[in-house]
């Protein structure tokens, strides 16, 4: 794998993991408390607002996505070697991207586990998930589809795309990419869409 891939490819791949396993980590207890075992009416009893509760799910999965990303960057250094080309240039702003990521994840998840049925699962992650991660510019970087001008713009409805790129941007700035503020700024109005989302159908 050439050098000049590593580094192009690493931030993408952190993205997926971390959208991913918030998802995930959301979504799937969530589903099975709703449906299957009815948890959730025993702790809809607590002594608190019912909101507390999905927000409580919300940092959950935020953290369990923190530790995903935080392994595959981990595991990059390992398996890559130091030709991997990552550098944090604006830190603060790579933090800002990590916990815009962490939280898209995690309220995605909140409201996916809230509308998906138990049967529903397998298409969740087929006609969900899966569409997600081959259009997210995971593998490649945004720019990459110039040349299919209608697509490079279908996918800017995907927010995977904007996680893959604004860690891309944060993390390897030499490597073409979407402006890491106009990501901050599109992130932040998918995190308020979702969470609105989730706490409505919670």
């Amino acid at each position: 794998m050439a050098p000049s891939y590593k580094g192009m490819l690493v931030p993408g791949i952190m993205g997926m993991s971390m959208v991913m396993t918030g998802i995930q980590a959301v979504s799937m207890p969530l589903i099975a408390e709703f449906q299957f075992t009815r948890e959730i009416e025993d702790r809809l009893l607590a002594p608190m607002r019912i909101e507390w509760l999905a927000v409580e799910k919300i940092l959950a999965g935020m953290v369990q996505a923190l530790v995903s990303g935080t392994v595959v960057v981990g595991a990059a250094w390992l398996i890559l070697g130091t030709g991997v080309g990552l550098s944090v240039p604006q830190p603060a702003l790579f933090v800002t991207v990590v916990v815009l990521v962490a939280l898209f994840s995690a309220a995605g998840g909140l409201a996916l586990g809230c509308t998906v049925g138990q049967t529903q699962i397998g298409l969740m992650f087929s006609l969900v998930l899966a569409p997600m991660i081959f259009f997210g510019c995971v593998y490649y970087p945004w720019s990459a589809l110039a040349s299919f001008p209608i697509i490079q713009k279908l996918v800017l409805l995907n927010p995977l795309v904007y996680a893959s790129e604004g860690l891309r941007g944060t993390m390897a700035p030499q490597y073409p990419h979407i402006p890491a503020m106009t990501v901050a700024g599109a992130l932040a109005v998918i995190d308020v869409v979702l969470i609105v989302t989730g706490l409505k159908r919670f």
